[in-house]
């Protein structure tokens, strides 16, 4: 029989009451929460069953997980969470990825690698079936990397040159940091993770996600706001399809004169040896208002968004809206007045003012454009390298150089639009659930009439 004595018949540790109610062994910062029992029959006399509250994370609705090193075989995503009958398409998915790869200042391994992407598994006949989609785009430089990169022993394991081992780690890159909390000699077991590489599947991932917005309406665009510090000139009205207007353009930017001088610029920083960042800007149009919350913290939107946004390789910095200028104004240059709207728009037949707030407030979506901004900064592989130390001595060397972008600006937009699309994609399910499109659809509608005719005022509201 199941009592509360150890495994040598002793009594075990004490049960120490707390104050909330519950019942903790021994006490002190090292107690633990005691696991309730089941029993046959009866418990044991004087055994008390309580609960014990267990405080998770709420599980994403919209999840993805990506693997692989940059010069591995492949790259994977598997991702989580769609409904049943989304049409997928996956020359939508190679399209993403192609732009991804483009830019005036990338680097020689975008003219070796041709990503597409090939689904393994979750979509059937051109439909999502509800379950894992894995998704999986082949590394054609691996053809160069096969000894290096090994998952198995190599004959050649004492050949540090043919291993291409990495011992001088570069400042601003994971490459010390990583060497340091894994406990590796070589920094090659860090920066082929740590490589923006890895983006490819983010923005595969993504294009499910966008894909997913647009039975809904809603589509996601960016463009290039800055580089190395050249402002381009940006329309206060954005064109309805930005991506058509932004993607022509080499540094996808929408000024023609602020491109001519980023390009200059970027062939300046090339023969310096040097990079360049940048600032990109993601709007998503058609977004109901409602999506997100105030109630709690890990809820609200703008929060989920930066944290998605600043978990991209080499950005530093995000803004919604107006950003940081907004704590340079007074409140009355800062929120954008209410107004009546058309009613059978995604606000709820309310509008605003402007759009200072970037379609957001209190972490709730307000049906005007959703508008974020992220900073990169310069990719940290300089071919006029930094000072660094040697892992193996100690002693003073130069960073390692190893073949990379001048500057990956415009297409860190395209990534940014992929991590905006899923945080969306998130919400959307998180609010409107449902196991297939069908479901989802009918309970999007029947939201979006709802907002509507709390925007119906009798009269007008005049």
């Amino acid at each position: 029989m199941d009592d509360d004595r150890g495994p040598g018949g002793d009594a075990g540790p004490p049960i120490v009451p707390r104050g909330d109610g519950s019942r903790f062994l021994n006490d002190g910062p090292t107690a633990h929460p005691i696991h309730v029992r089941t029993f046959a029959r009866r418990p044991p006399p004087g055994f008390r069953i309580f609960a014990v509250r267990r405080y998770l994370p709420p599980m994403p609705t919209f999840r993805f997980t990506t693997a692989g090193e940059s010069h591995g075989p492949a790259l994977v995503a598997v991702v989580e969470g769609l409904p049943a009958g989304l049409p997928v398409n996956t020359d939508e998915i190679d399209r993403e990825l192609r732009r991804r790869q483009g830019g005036y200042g990338r680097g020689g391994r975008m003219r070796i690698e041709s990503d597409r992407a090939e689904v393994l598994s979750g979509v059937r006949h051109g439909e999502t079936l509800g379950s894992p989609i894995t998704l999986l785009v082949r590394n054609r430089d691996w053809a160069n990397w096969t000894d290096a990169m090994s998952p198995a022993p190599h004959d050649a394991q004492g050949d540090d040159e043919a291993m291409r081992r990495v011992f001088f780690p570069r400042p601003g890159h994971a490459d010390l940091v990583g060497a340091l909390k894994y406990d590796r000699g070589d920094a090659r077991d860090v920066l082929e993770r740590a490589s923006a590489r890895e983006t490819t599947m983010r923005v595969a991932a993504g294009a499910l996600a966008k894909q997913l917005l647009a039975q809904l309406g809603i589509r996601v665009g960016s463009h290039v706001a800055s580089i190395g510090g050249i402002v381009a000139d940006v329309p206060d009205v954005l064109p309805a399809d930005l991506n058509a207007a932004a993607d022509p353009s080499p540094v996808r930017c929408l000024d023609p004169v602020a491109e001519g001088r980023m390009i200059d610029a970027i062939d300046q920083a090339k023969r310096d040896g040097d990079t360049l960042g940048g600032v990109v800007e993601v709007v998503a149009h058609g977004v109901p208002a409602g999506l997100g919350s105030h109630v709690s913290w890990d809820r609200k939107l703008d929060g989920r968004l930066a944290q998605a946004l600043m978990s991209i390789q080499a950005i530093k910095g995000v803004e919604v809206g107006l950003g940081v200028e907004a704590a340079l104004r007074p409140g009355s240059r800062v929120h954008d007045a209410i107004n009546r709207d058309d009613p059978s728009g995604r606000g709820g037949g309310f509008g605003r003012v402007g759009n200072h707030a970037g379609g957001l407030e209190g972490g709730i979506t307000t049906g005007q454009p959703l508008v974020c901004r992220a900073a990169m900064k310069p990719i940290s592989t300089l071919m006029t390298p930094l000072g660094t130390v040697d892992l193996r001595t100690g002693a003073p060397a130069e960073a390692v150089r190893e073949r990379s972008d001048v500057c990956a600006v415009p297409a860190a937009g395209v990534v940014a639009e992929a991590m905006v699309a899923m945080v969306l994609a998130d919400a959307v399910l998180e609010k409107f659930g449902g196991d297939s499109m069908a479901e989802l659809g009918r309970s999007f509608d029947a939201y979006l009439e709802q907002i509507r005719a709390r925007g119906a005022f009798p009269g007008g509201g005049d």
